[in-house]
């Protein structure tokens, strides 16, 4: 066979677009090209492959290859071509007589020198492209696991390259592709008897109250308060509040988490909840970099992105949240590539009042001169503290009370009324994907007017409520959506003055 064409996937965002690796033995000097717009890691593939083929007992064909990966305009990265650009030299030159139908196979996977298999990043998207295609996938054998959360596909897996080619010539039904269910795919988590509730909280009622409004509506939420109030300790048991994971959300978490090398895609079992350091740039929340590579706002998607310290962010980066909180994606737009990545976080925010972070407190004196006030809270631009649903301002709590909460803390009722509330926001979250397809937190338009079923005498408290401090039109309709997260939670069909009161109360303008 002159030519060999094997199929792989490449990697753009979440997409796995199909590239077909064919490989020519022609006649003529030794020599070894790759052309179809590869990457410096792909054009040293060639070393990779030279060295597993000769340790592996292979012969190393002597004449001109050459190995195109087509479409040519496809950007391609990564160490995922080497297994495919092996088996396309071994097939070509008669080495390997496969009894397997190459059409309907995909090969992905990165060689070491020996010929061992090594494991690639983004396998689960690519091995779902695959599925959908109707052909089947070899991988590596630390790749394996990870799709599990599948809802179905054929894949086969080796150690290293001999184990693939033994596959490709052999008969035996038992080592035929296997098929991976829904069964083993981890769609809730369980409760810890040691879990984190909103009991360990002392005091701070209304903090309680906008993290379940939050929480059951999916807003955003912005903590003020002076430091140790328990700013973040409200903002690490929203997650606990949140329902558990259907199969689609996991599998969606899943593939975005196998395109971080750092993470873990089997020890998924809750939504994500990430919070970087305030010195994190643009890149690193936003997502970029050479590759185009996915950032905080898509790891935190269906999930909980928990930044503290708001006003220490670079301005840049906090201005670049806008767009993603109102569009749920990110486009990354970079010199030879495009990716989109979801975005569809939940933003909980925490900030002190003031630099020395006492400014109104009951607790202790502030020493910050009003202009050094006022340039710490301009750090955060008026667009995006609009785009926050909840703003709540909180006081530190005395000893005592501090004291009294510890003394009456009873760590079975409190796992036991999280349990009840967690169902209380599941059934309120479920009546709003009936009634309108989508959280409050994302109606819009025609559908915000049609679901908020406003009484008279909440109208005439909002635009009171407007008019006296100027809020805008995005402001307004945020107002709204908070107020019928909250009829929801008392089983109204009709926001009242009563939930209107309290959304404004739940938005309070700074200062």
């Amino acid at each position: 066979m002159p030519v060999a064409r094997i199929t792989c996937r490449a990697q753009v965002g979440l997409l796995a677009p199909r590239v077909d690796v064919e490989v020519h033995l022609g006649a003529g000097l030794p020599c070894f090209n790759i052309v179809g717009l590869p990457a410096t890691e792909v054009k040293e593939s060639k070393e990779r492959v030279r060295a597993a083929l000769v340790n592996a007992g292979f012969e190393f064909p002597a004449g001109r290859i050459t190995v195109n990966l087509a479409p040519a305009d496809l950007p391609k990265d990564g160490g995922r071509f080497d297994l495919a650009i092996a088996v396309g030299i071994l097939v070509a030159g008669g080495q390997v007589t496969p009894v397997r139908d190459l059409e309907t196979l995909e090969f992905l996977g990165e060689l070491g020198l020996s010929g061992d298999l090594r494991p690639v990043r983004g396998a689960l998207p690519a091995a779902a492209a695959a599925a959908a295609a109707g052909h089947s996938v070899m991988l590596p054998r630390q790749n394996a696991d990870d799709l599990r959360w599948l809802p179905s596909v054929r894949v086969a897996t080796a150690e290293d390259l001999l184990g693939v080619c033994g596959w490709l010539c052999a008969t035996k039904s038992d080592i035929d592709l296997h098929a991976v269910t829904t069964a083993a795919l981890i769609s809730a988590s369980t409760t810890d008897p040691e879990e984190a509730t909103l009991a360990d909280v002392c005091g701070q009622h209304v903090g309680k109250n906008a993290l379940i409004a939050a929480a059951a509506g999916g807003h955003s939420l912005l903590l003020v308060g002076p430091p140790g109030c328990g700013k973040s300790m409200l903002a690490e048991r929203l997650r606990g509040l949140l329902p558990p994971l259907n199969p689609d959300e996991a599998l969606e978490i899943a593939m975005i988490a196998s395109l971080d090398p750092k993470a873990r895609t089997l020890q998924i079992a809750q939504r994500p909840f990430r919070a970087p350091h305030h010195t994190a740039s643009a890149n690193a929340i936003i997502g970029g970099g050479p590759e185009a590579a996915p950032g905080e706002i898509t790891l935190a998607h269906r999930g909980v992105l928990f930044l503290d310290e708001l006003p220490e962010f670079d301005r840049r980066v906090l201005e670049a949240l806008r767009e993603p909180l109102e569009t749920n994606r990110v486009v990354i737009t970079r010199v030879g590539a495009q990716a989109e990545y979801p975005a569809g976080f939940q933003l909980v925010a925490a900030m002190n009042p003031c630099p020395c972070g006492y400014f109104g407190s009951r607790s202790a004196s502030c020493r910050c001169k009003p202009s050094l006030v006022e340039r710490y809270r301009a750090r955060l631009s008026g667009p995006l503290l609009d785009r926050l649903d909840l703003r709540v301002e909180l006081d530190a709590v005395s000893r005592a009370d501090l004291a009294e909460h510890r003394r009456q803390c009873d760590l079975t009722a409190s796992v036991r009324a999280e349990q009840v509330l967690r169902t209380r926001i599941v059934a309120v979250r479920a009546r709003q994907i009936a009634r309108q397809g989508c959280l409050n937190a994302a109606l819009k338009g025609s559908r915000l007017q049609s679901c908020i079923r406003l009484h008279a005498d909440a109208q005439r408290k909002l635009c009171i409520s407007s008019d006296a401090h100027d809020t805008s039109l995005r402001a307004h309709d945020r107002i709204l959506r908070v107020a019928r997260t909250l009829a929801d939670l008392r089983d109204a069909e009709e926001v009242t003055t009563v939930d209107v009161t309290e959304a404004l109360t739940l938005r309070r303008a700074l200062g």
